[in-house]
């Protein structure tokens, strides 16, 4: 055990003192190395990011623990077939739909509804086009997981009576009460006024759409606007570990109020946060698989750089590797040493990629505000991939080394 310890020990001391005596020309090397681990970290830390991001923005507008039951929901994109059979065969939603599920459902924490509808709204000249009007029940509020800068939201007082009272999203109230406060005021909806009870905080866009043009009203009240299509039966859990509990008991009373058998299909459809932060996974893993060996392309040219200094190496000490078999050291010692140093010269461009990686990433998420991640997978994978390369990149050099025969090898001064 003493023994390859110090083999390996004066290998590497060896291998770290002919680095150190070319700084500039190891440097000048390892560059190719140094720009295919920052490469792939920085494009790595943009996908975590942009996974990280999109989960945030999807619990933040839907809320953690957050179902939704509809006539036509889906988790991904359906076919024109799929679509065409589940019109066909399911179920329009009705209130009672809601409340059955609302008394039968023992896990879910809440369940409400809600159901959406486009207007133009115009009131004392000022013109606000493609405003969403959300009929709501007062804990939509909770499984949302909303925030309401002024005043309040919808309450159940407002949904037993219909009451006209509304709750405005951000860029509506700053469309029509901006220098004044909104709050009793009036807002035309549909020609009717509605008395503003509350302001949502600003949500920003998702996926391209404004999630600030909305306009909440109680679900009653909207259905007396709108009629009662596309309502959506909403619950969520109090916790992650009773979500998957309360999501199949809400869909088990569906199937038991629409009084569908064992082995037939659901006649609606279901879609919850935990199945969309799936897809978000799956969505940004492929690109992953794509970019990331693109981006690595350039750690195998480096490799070929490396493997061509290795060899210039082998060159300029060749008098030294003559004389050292000449006093005993063996083939493998040879070769574990030209092995040493070259997978130790990657590993040093690994290290340096990652510095600039984490410098590159620190600009640009202070100067853009673009959130990115450095994870401990893409740098473990950096670090080995660096280290892999050197070893693979100085099999051919080092078996070179191995083989010289080493009376030649002492005639060789140069």
């Amino acid at each position: 055990m003493r023994y390859l310890y110090s083999v390996y020990s004066d290998s590497a001391k060896i291998a770290l003192q002919s680095i150190l005596a070319h700084k500039l020309r190891a440097f000048l090397t390892l560059i190719g190395i140094i720009i295919g681990v920052a490469a792939v970290v920085v494009v790595g830390a943009s996908i975590s990011g942009l996974n990280t991001y999109v989960t945030d923005r999807v619990s933040k507008i839907l809320g953690a623990n957050h179902f939704m039951i509809a006539r036509m929901a889906s988790n991904g994109r359906m076919s024109d077939e799929e679509f065409e059979r589940r019109n066909r065969r399911n179920k329009r939603l009705n209130w009672d739909d809601y409340e059955w599920v609302r008394d039968k459902c023992q896990a879910c924490s809440e369940v409400g509804v809600a159901m959406g509808a486009q207007a133009d709204l115009s009131q004392d000249g000022v013109e606000f086009p493609g405003a969403i009007i959300f009929g709501v029940t007062a804990n939509m509020e909770t499984i949302e997981q909303k925030t309401i800068n002024e005043g309040r939201f919808i309450s159940n007082d407002d949904v037993t009576r219909s009451a006209l009272v509304c709750v405005l999203g951000h860029d509506i109230r700053e469309k029509y009460f901006e220098n004044t406060d909104a709050i009793g005021k009036t807002l035309k909806v549909r020609g009717l006024p509605m008395r503003v009870v509350g302001v949502e905080e600003s949500r920003g866009s998702f996926f391209g759409d404004s999630m600030d043009r909305h306009i909440y009203i109680p679900a009653t009240t909207h259905m007396q606007l709108f009629g009662r299509n596309n309502l959506q039966i909403h619950g969520g859990s109090s916790s992650r570990e009773t979500f998957a509990a309360a999501i199949e008991n809400a869909r088990m009373e569906m199937r038991n109020k629409h009084r569908l058998k064992g082995n037939e299909e659901d006649d609606f459809g279901l879609v919850d946060v935990e199945g969309l932060n799936n897809q978000i996974d799956q969505f940004t893993a492929s690109i992953a698989a794509v970019v990331i060996p693109i981006t690595a392309i350039t750690l195998i040219v480096g490799g070929i750089v490396v493997m061509n200094i290795m060899l210039v190496s082998v060159t300029e000490r060749t008098f030294e590797i003559g004389l050292r078999k000449a006093v005993g050291a063996t083939r493998k010692q040879i070769l574990v040493q030209f092995q040493i140093e070259s997978a130790m010269l990657c590993a040093f461009g690994g290290m340096l990629g990652l510095l600039a990686a984490y410098g590159i990433v620190t600009l640009i998420t202070s100067l853009a505000g673009i959130t990115m991640t450095i994870t401990i997978g893409y740098i473990l994978l950096a670090l080995i991939v660096s280290t892999g390369v050197g070893m693979i990149a100085g099999i051919y050099p080092a078996f070179k080394a191995a083989r010289l025969n080493p009376i030649i090898a002492l005639t060789k001064t140069t």
